[in-house]
């Protein structure tokens, strides 16, 4: 199209799933809208048109799926991630109820309880794999209880979750290796994780309340087990990790939050600015609309690009500095609008109960190894190796 430019970059090799931020540069130099001439997607790489689209859920559609592959996207439509108002409203209703803000007090003294159970642990080792022995504990000891699946799909998750995140990019080697732990959660979906097998008075069988009260249909419930499953999981567990290896790598930020605790919510807010766990969703427009002073056209496939929005130096001064002074709110981490995300008071409770416990006990972070994730749908780390010195006593 005429006045738009375009990048042949490809986002998902391995080394843009590693490190994607001189591609977001590049992009971001070229203008507010890009054509990503390999998948016939339009990339925003700037804040305000993202922020702009993810409030605008008329013109910016998730109906017709929010991946890149047109088949995933056509599979997935009608699920909680993949749906508009009403129908999105009556199912996020229903499944944000335990999540609620409110909710999270009654949970709040287990997770913290556990936060510092583990931390002890870990500190006293001297050192620890951050993703895998701190990182996944709460998501996996107390989230996946709270869930109420049975014992045999909870040591699948985190398997599963990963496979599911590996089909939100193209059709590619990845994906494709996903495909039989999709399948595999998806029959688990189906057949075990219904009444009778899950635990009464967990999350998921809240669903399937609902759904007799008629508040959603049944046939819903086996695909919503996905929001439970997979944002609860990855996201915040490589959100904790990256936090951890921030502070590593700026040791006077984490004098600055040992010395005052109020900044562990700003500290939670900058890291996710920083290190973004989900880099992108698209949205399908359902009419002709202007972005940035170009047109695009119905039906256009969009790429909202939260990751390179939130290194954004139109709105950020100084946005790749770690700052957790900057006492910002409005980092795009989360989404906005009538898709943000359902879990963010879990994931700010796990990782703030954390933080709390690790300034207590720990004086400083040293990266001994770390490996980095490679995921379509996720970033950050597979494995981190942090030695830990104690504070003083």
């Amino acid at each position: 199209m005429p006045g738009i430019p375009v990048s042949d970059i490809d986002l998902y090799t391995d080394p843009a799933r590693v490190d994607p931020y001189a591609i977001y540069d590049d992009l971001r130099a070229l203008g507010p809208v890009v054509h990503l001439s390999r998948y016939d997607m339009y990339a925003l790489p700037r804040y305000d048109e993202v922020r702009a689209a993810l409030t605008d859920w008329e013109t910016f559609s998730s109906a017709r799926g929010v991946f890149v592959d047109r088949d995933v996207n056509a599979q997935l439509e009608g699920i909680t991630l993949c749906s508009d108002p009403p129908e999105h409203t009556a199912m996020r209703t229903v499944l944000g109820r335990p999540l609620r803000a409110d909710r999270m007090r009654e949970v709040a003294p287990r997770i913290e309880t556990e936060a510092g159970r583990v931390v002890e642990r870990v500190v006293d080792q001297g050192r620890c794999d951050v993703v895998t022995e701190l990182a996944e504990y709460l998501p996996m000891t107390v989230v996946s209880d709270l869930v109420g699946l049975p014992e045999h799909g909870r040591e699948k998750m985190l398997e599963w979750a990963a496979a599911i995140w590996n089909t939100q990019g193209p059709a590619d080697e990845r994906a494709a290796a996903a495909g039989p732990a999709v399948e595999e959660f998806m029959s688990f979906a189906m057949n075990d994780a219904v009444p009778g097998k899950i635990d009464p008075d967990g999350w998921a069988a809240q669903l399937y309340e609902a759904a007799d009260r008629g508040e959603i249909s049944t046939d819903k419930c086996p695909m919503m087990m996905l929001d439970y499953v997979t944002p609860s999981l990855d996201t915040t567990i490589l959100a904790i990790a990256n936090m951890v290896a921030l502070f590593a790598q700026h040791p006077a930020q984490w004098d600055l939050l040992r010395e005052d605790r109020s900044l562990i919510p700003h500290a939670i807010n900058e890291s996710l600015r920083l290190e973004t766990p989900v880099p992108q969703f698209s949205r399908s427009l359902t009419e002709d609309h202007e972005i940035g002073g170009v047109e695009l056209s119905a039906g256009s496939r969009v790429a909202l690009l939260y990751a390179s929005a939130n290194r954004d130096v139109r709105h950020y001064p100084d946005p790749t500095r770690f700052d957790i002074t900057r006492r910002l709110s409005d980092h795009l981490a989360f989404g906005r609008g009538e898709h943000v995300c359902v879990g963010m008071h879990l994931a700010r409770l796990e990782m703030s109960s954390l933080l709390e416990r690790l300034a207590d006990r720990v004086a400083r972070f040293e990266i001994l190894e770390s490996r980095p994730m490679i995921n379509n749908g996720l970033r950050g780390f597979d494995r981190l190796d942090v030695a830990f010195e104690p504070a003083a006593a």
